[in-house]
């Protein structure tokens, strides 16, 4: 039996075939790109206009790219058959003010929402994904390839946990709770005390005010639904979001093993152990 290079990959995957990378912002695609080329992977690109790291775009020739707007269904399916993809790859954040201005939806857009009866990222990334199924491409788990980027168990900075764990876990059911209602991924706690809960807005956004009271303490836990589509929207912790929890004087992340990306792990492991802060990695 053929060992995969990815636990996340279907058993019947086929490395020789092409990945189309629907790219967002930062650098989740880069990441997946270079993991997927070092593997011997052929791999497409779809680049999301105003969205896509221009560089990223320019590492791959015309003919193995397509440039479409945020919201163009069907215009991305075409591409996907275009460049003859067997698999697609969603990855990266795209803008949240997106979904009020600047969306420009085609035909195929309007009419897979007109279906739709509540309009949510669990409901429209489903129909997405159905569409994409629909034209003969099969979509992969959004961790493929990333296994060495996903949180651990236990203190992944090292040393024994500071943080009372209690407080942790306690953490934990309020953020698995917020994720459940699709409120939101992470939240600040101390003490038993819920500070800040993540929304629409983003983790830094959220951070940058959790420390509103400027105490101490203070522990920011990320996780993922219980009902988590596979395809799209796993978190993320970066080097961005540890910056946040260094600037408001946050000391402990508990993110979820296997379940939390964290992208270019070793520096930001080897980054938060010289700022003084623990990433912990949970089981839920």
């Amino acid at each position: 039996m053929r060992m995969q290079p990815s636990r996340f990959l279907p058993e019947d995957y086929d490395p020789a075939q092409p990945v189309a990378v629907v790219a967002g912002q930062r650098d989740y695609p880069r990441l997946a790109v270079q993991t997927m080329r070092a593997a011997g992977v052929p791999v497409r690109l779809i680049a999301l206009e105003g969205e896509t790291d221009p560089a990223l775009v320019s590492e791959f020739p015309q003919n193995e790219r397509a440039t479409i707007k945020v919201g163009q269904i069907g215009k991305m399916l075409k591409a996907l058959q275009q460049l003859r993809a067997r698999y697609c790859l969603f990855v990266g954040q795209v803008t949240p003010g997106r979904l009020f201005k600047d969306l420009t939806p085609d035909l195929k857009a309007l009419t897979l929402l007109a279906t739709l009866k509540e309009r949510n990222a669990e409901t429209i990334f489903g129909a997405i994904a159905r569409e994409v199924q629909k034209v003969g491409v099969t979509m992969l788990d959004a961790r493929a390839y990333m296994d060495s980027q996903l949180a651990k168990p236990g203190v992944m900075t090292g040393h024994s946990l500071q943080a009372r764990l209690d407080y942790i876990e306690h953490g934990i059911r309020i953020a698995k709770e917020m994720a459940r209602l699709d409120v939101g991924q992470g939240v600040v706690v101390r003490k038993g005390t819920v500070l800040a809960v993540e929304a629409f807005e983003g983790t830094d956004d959220m951070l940058a005010r959790a420390n509103k009271y400027k105490t101490e303490g203070l522990i920011f836990v990320k996780t993922s639904k219980a009902g988590q589509n596979p395809y799209f929207d796993w978190p993320v912790f970066g080097m961005k979001t540890l910056e946040s929890m260094h600037q408001t004087g946050i000391q402990t992340a508990a993110l979820e093993v296997d379940r939390v990306v964290i992208l270019q792990q070793a520096a930001v492991l080897q980054q938060a152990r010289n700022w003084g802060i623990e990433l912990f990695g949970y089981s839920a």
